[in-house]
């Protein structure tokens, strides 16, 4: 996997966008400093999310963040190549020729594939078996990505909570103008991190794992028809024109 520049560089404008804003306005970035406010949002935020989110799904949530810098790799056209390939080879060696391949192949969804195609044989078997875990495991993937949709739904409402809260405590110490200062930094700074927690960071990440996940799974459609055109025993050269159509 490759370092995402541009996830890199978004964060870094959304936040210095945010920050450069406050310096023009004559605020320094330590008053966006503030324990109190950050312990609601990002605790309440974290803990309303774990609450909704069954283990397996926050565990493979969890396993997913690697994505937001690292995204996976999807290559249509290597994968395309290595069907003509099997087409290749099924043609001249027959379907158990494929066997050396099974070693060589790294990803499971692939390898299963040819798996079937070498025992199975059968087109509208590996169709039916193919399709149903592509089904599943997209909606497992789907899953796991509410995490970060709920937590960034949870974050504004649990800043308005800090901000309610804070203003609580300067009802409380109207008589000492002291405290005022506190309470009042609460209630405001909870909910610019509420706010910006949401719309700058977790609901950007749901969206971009949803971009790789659907992409994933058009990468799976392409290794069904291709597994099923192999099966049919259709040369290399029609399997990759058709295949071709895939690419975006």
């Amino acid at each position: 996997m490759k370092l995402d520049f541009f996830s890199v560089v978004g964060i870094m404008i959304a936040f210095a966008a945010l920050l450069g804003g406050n310096f023009l306005e004559g605020g320094a970035w330590q008053q966006l400093l503030n324990g109190p406010a950050a312990l609601i949002v990002f605790g309440g935020t974290i803990g309303a999310a774990i609450l909704q989110t069954p283990m397996s799904s926050l565990s493979r949530a969890l396993k997913l963040s690697r994505w937001i810098l690292f995204p996976p790799t999807i290559d249509y056209k290597k994968t395309i190549s290595k069907i003509a390939n099997w087409s290749t080879i099924a043609r001249k060696n027959g379907l158990l020729g494929l066997e050396s391949q099974v070693g060589i192949e790294k990803d499971p969804y692939i390898q299963k594939a040819l798996k079937l195609l070498i025992d199975e044989g059968s087109p509208q078997t590996l169709r039916r078996v193919l399709e149903s875990d592509l089904i599943l495991d997209e909606q497992r993937d789907q899953d796991a990505v509410r995490f970060y949709a709920s937590m960034g739904g949870y974050a504004p409402t649990v800043g308005i909570i800090g901000a309610v809260m804070g203003l609580i405590y300067v009802m409380r110490n109207l008589d000492d103008p002291s405290l005022l200062g506190a309470g009042i930094a609460v209630a405001f700074i909870a909910t610019i991190y509420g706010v910006a927690l949401a719309n700058l960071l977790l609901l950007p990440i749901a969206n971009k794992l949803t971009t790789y996940i659907n992409q994933q799974s058009h990468l799976k459609e392409l290794v069904i028809e291709g597994t099923v055109y192999v099966a049919d025993g259709e040369n290399p050269r029609s399997i990759k024109l058709k295949l071709d159509g895939f690419i975006p």
